[in-house]
């Protein structure tokens, strides 16, 4: 597991596919900030309920200069019905290997009803216009995350 990035760090940059196949590349120097967030699983209870969180304040968070990009280990196909049934309209991206979330520290060690396995870590980095990580949250709850995520970062609410 790759250490955990904290401010100042430069972002780890990647392409991946997104819900419709294409590429999806963080874009570091286009005025915009971008909210990375990594989720375990499309579909389900805790997932859906950030990923609802985000898409009912992306308004807010583009027209404040964020943009919101979700990685998961989730394959295209899925994600494609995860979008179309939550009527998600930001990016969802493949990271069936896990390598940008192994590079941004998201992937590691959990515990689950006394088990311990490797998966990913519910994270949130924001990345600058510079590519430079300005916040980064990591093991963060599903539900409340975009409203602590919005007081963090000084937006209103």
């Amino acid at each position: 597991m790759a250490d955990r990035l904290v401010t100042g760090d430069e972002a780890p940059g990647f392409t991946l596919k997104d819900s419709t196949g294409k590429d999806v590349s963080l874009s570091p120097g286009e005025g915009r900030h971008t909210i990375v967030y990594f989720y375990p699983a499309a579909s389900t209870p805790g997932c859906t309920k950030e990923a609802c969180d985000f898409r009912d304040s992306l308004a807010s968070l583009q027209s404040a200069g964020y943009d919101v990009l979700g990685i998961s280990p989730d394959p295209v196909e899925k994600l494609a019905k995860f979008a179309a049934s939550e009527e998600l309209s930001f990016p969802l991206l493949s990271d069936q290997n896990h390598a940008v979330a192994d590079a941004y520290g998201a992937w590691g060690e959990k515990k689950n009803y006394g088990k311990t396995y490797q998966g990913l870590i519910r994270s949130t980095i924001v990345v600058d216009p510079e590519g430079k990580v300005v916040l980064a949250q990591y093991n963060v709850r599903a539900t409340g995350h975009v409203a602590k995520l919005r007081r963090d970062l000084k937006l209103d609410a």
